[in-house]
Parts: C-alpha cells; structure tokens; sequence
C-alpha cells in the first residue's frame, strides 16, 4: 500500500524489465501515467503496466490518497519501499551515486530522467 501524504509526492517516470505493476486506488486522487497523457484516478480505479511500460504516479492535491501496488512476478519488492523509507526519514544515510546505480539495478528500477 502506498499512502501519499496532502503535500506533491512522487515517484518519476520508470519502468522494469521482469516486473509489471498494477495500481488499485483506495481513495483520493491519484495522477497516473502510463506513457499516455497523465490521468485522474480516484477510489475504484485500476491502472495495469505490462512489464517495460513506462509509468509514473504522483498525488497533485492538498489531501491525502491511498493505492494499492500489485507487482507480477510477486518480486520481493519490501526491502526497496523501506530502504527508500529510511533514507527519506533520514534513518538511513543518502546513497552515494554508484550504490543508487546499484541498489535501483537489484530492485529492476530503471528511471528515464
């Protein structure tokens, strides 16, 4: 579950080679890009990605949302979000440019910016 907070967060436009990701919107506005224009999901909404698909989703407004993620193959995906986690609640020190090469190339994170 990804729970956005009622200030702009997000993660840039990416993709994964073995991976593809489904979003589920439990509530709010959720802006989602799947290499067409950006959309508007809200509570009910589903968004798959096939494996390659570029994507990226950010919450725009002043309230809080909510999605689920559904990653296929059922990659062990939980030491990426908490180690991003740490670091973003300065638990954890920055990686050095070569260790976020590293650490996006063992998670199957490729970023197009």
């Amino acid at each position: 579950q990804w729970d956005f907070g009622p200030k702009r967060s997000r993660p840039s436009a990416h993709f994964h080679r073995a991976i593809s990701e489904s979003f589920f919107i439990l509530n709010g506005t959720v802006r989602l890009f799947d290499g067409d224009p950006w959309m508007n999901a809200t509570a009910g909404d589903f968004l798959y990605v096939p494996q390659g698909g570029i994507h990226a989703f950010r919450n725009e407004s002043d309230e809080l949302a909510s999605m689920l993620l559904l990653f296929t193959p059922g990659a062990p995906r939980e030491a990426y979000f908490e180690t991003l986690a740490e670091i973003g609640q300065r638990r954890r020190p920055q990686m050095t440019p070569t260790e976020r090469a590293e650490f996006m190339l063992d998670h199957d994170t490729f970023w197009l910016d």
